[in-house]
């Protein structure tokens, strides 16, 4: 019984050594299957480049009333915060001593004509006299500048009146423009003074209004570069506001003007928007960020962000299915995220397959079988959000 135990023991030994290797494909050790990946194949297409600026709200017009005479506020005739319309009285300083001004030179301007009525009557009858030798001529010379003495006096009496009249008529101080009045800096009984340093209050026009932006000036050498190579096309001038609270402003707004010379201290150029604003949404000072449609890239390259990978040093990297359907790596520049995709300046062209499944099983020159897959996200318009390297 022992030795036919021993005999079983030491047939299972001598076939477990014996045995063939579990691994390996069918039919001995020959070539592995080429691996299975999804491609997407690449196409060119026209892509929107949007860029998102940093800006602050300002008013389209700002005026700061002062007034131009000096004198006692008698009543001011509007409610602080609301709509004033150009020509509204807003402030009446104390007339009395202006109209007495003026009462007087209505009456010396009276006083000029008479004067000058008696002196032309006087002249003319020393000139009949004269040519008959009824007078000197001397006394008619001195009938004649009397006469034009008299003539300037009535000029210098209404001038005088009229400077009487501007001045009354500043007792009176009225919006120079249309807009949103904020407080006022004084009261009824208050003394003010001509052109004085401190503003009553200050009229600001809401609508349209106005958003000033800061653009680098490296960057907008780039682009400017760019569309003189034709590579790029001008965009337009359309611009969408976001604010400060992450929502979209409702009204869109127009790209009026660029600076013409770039700020010394923070290297950069600023640029004006113009919005409506019909409901007072936007107020001046307010922190938005404006989304500009500045160029139009032609047969641009959108390859989706799964597709795109790193190498060691960070660079951007991707595997297409190249000659022989073998697997070939690329190094890329992509210049910014367009949606979902990444936009590629170089390292992919239109019809290359680019592999965007089954990447972790795959290496280059390895051979593979390509499916066709869907391109993921869309590429028809896009803001600049990041470098993927150079």
């Amino acid at each position: 019984m022992r030795q036919h135990a021993r005999f079983v023991l030491l047939y299972l030994a001598a076939s477990g050594c014996t045995a063939s290797p579990a691994a390996g494909p069918p039919g001995g050790g020959g070539p592995m299957p080429p691996g299975e990946v999804g491609i997407v194949t690449l196409q060119t297409e026209d892509v929107t480049l949007q860029t998102e600026l940093a800006g602050r709200t300002t008013a389209s017009l700002a005026s700061e009333l002062r007034p131009q005479i000096s004198g006692i506020v008698k009543a001011r005739t509007f409610t602080e915060g609301a709509k004033v319309k150009a020509g509204q009285v807003l402030y009446e300083i104390d007339p009395a001593m202006y109209r007495a001004t003026y009462a007087g030179a209505t009456a010396d301007l009276a006083s000029a004509k008479a004067t000058l009525e008696a002196a032309k009557l006087k002249n003319d009858r020393y000139a009949a006299l004269s040519k008959i030798e009824g007078v000197s001529k001397q006394e008619a010379d001195d009938a004649r500048a009397a006469q034009e003495l008299a003539v300037a006096g009535v000029a210098q009496k209404q001038a005088a009146l009229e400077s009487a009249r501007i001045n009354l008529d500043y007792t009176a101080i009225k919006a120079p423009i249309t807009g949103r009045i904020g407080k006022s800096t004084v009261t009824a009984g208050a003394l003010v003074t001509a052109n004085q340093a401190e503003p009553l209050a200050t009229i600001r026009a809401l609508d349209p209004i106005c958003v000033d932006l800061t653009e680098s000036s490296e960057e907008r050498l780039r682009l400017r570069a760019a569309l003189g190579a034709g590579t790029l096309k001008a965009g337009t001038t359309k611009v969408k506001l976001l604010l400060g609270d992450g929502s979209t402003y409702a009204e869109e707004g127009t790209l009026e003007f660029a600076e013409v010379a770039v700020d010394e201290a923070t290297g950069t150029v600023t640029l004006r928007a113009q919005f409506p604003n019909a409901n007072d949404t936007l107020l001046p000072g307010m922190y938005v960020r404006a989304v500009l449609d500045q160029a139009v890239a032609t047969k641009a390259i959108l390859a989706p962000q799964q597709g795109v990978g790193r190498d060691a040093k960070g660079n951007p990297t991707a595997m297409v299915v190249g000659a022989g359907d073998q697997v070939e790596l690329r190094q890329l520049a992509a210049d910014r995220t367009v949606g979902s995709r990444w936009l590629v300046t170089s390292g992919l062209a239109a019809g290359d397959r680019l592999i965007v499944e089954g990447l972790n099983k795959i290496e280059p020159g390895m051979p593979v079988h390509a499916t066709e897959v869907a391109a993921g996200g869309s590429g028809s318009s896009g803001s600049g959000s990041g470098s993927a390297g150079q």
